[in-house]
């Protein structure tokens, strides 16, 4: 599920990283409350987590479509319990680490994923980032973290947005102004493949073509142990 997947290829192709996708899941009925949809998706994300990284965890931002970014690990006074059942990075819409073996996890519907790896120091971020993050300037929130936090340098980040909704289905084009972001704060490398989340709904969830009714992508990213 987190395999074969040509936008995520300029991570991937990276030694010491190790991005994943999981789209939409067949068997899983959703509904119109998020975290009730989330626990019926849980164990079928666990088991693919398992899978494919190895590890039954990883870390969650509590997505309030803000600009906020955590580095983690966190202690627990930190983390809050969501209402599927699972901890989160309290009113956080990005995370960010240097830790190798911390798997991050951003939950999309619509809204973009965004992943960065740092090729110079190995740091790696995920954010979520839609309309109100994008406006907000959650990439370069978390580019300026990196840089104070990790001493990453812009030119040396791999950037990727991952689907998302675009016009026409959306009247704001938040995916063009990512990119833009992305040019003025000097990375490295972006990439979008302009994939349109609207546009097929045997891969993606949509919130706004399904009404709220629908599920969540769950997009991931590690920076790898050293064996």
């Amino acid at each position: 599920m987190t395999e074969a997947l040509s936008f995520l290829n300029p991570i991937n192709r990276l030694p010491g990283f190790r991005a994943g996708w999981i789209g939409r899941l067949d068997g899983i009925e959703p509904t119109t409350d998020r975290d009730e949809t989330l626990a019926r998706l849980r164990p079928l994300h666990e088991e693919i987590v398992a899978r494919d990284f190895r590890t039954d965890r990883w870390w969650r931002a509590e997505q309030v479509h803000g600009k906020g970014v955590a580095a983690v690990p966190l202690p627990a006074d930190q983390m809050k319990m969501a209402g599927d059942g699972l901890p989160v990075v309290a009113g956080m819409d990005g995370l960010v680490t240097a830790a190798p073996g911390e798997l991050l996890g951003i939950y999309v519907a619509d809204c973009g994923a965004i992943w960065l790896a740092d090729r110079g120091t190995g740091a790696v971020g995920l954010l979520h980032s839609g309309k109100k993050g994008t406006e907000l300037g959650i990439l370069g929130e978390a580019i300026s973290q990196m840089k104070e936090r990790y001493g990453t340098k812009p030119e040396d980040l791999v950037v990727v947005l991952g689907p998302c909704i675009r016009p026409p289905h959306y009247e704001i084009d938040f995916a063009a102004e990512i990119g833009r972001q992305a040019r003025e704060a000097g990375v490295g490398e972006f990439h979008d493949e302009g994939e349109d989340t609207a546009c097929d709904l045997t891969a993606h969830y949509s919130y706004r073509i399904e009404k709220g009714c629908t599920g969540r992508m769950l997009a991931l990213i590690v920076r790898e142990e050293t064996p």
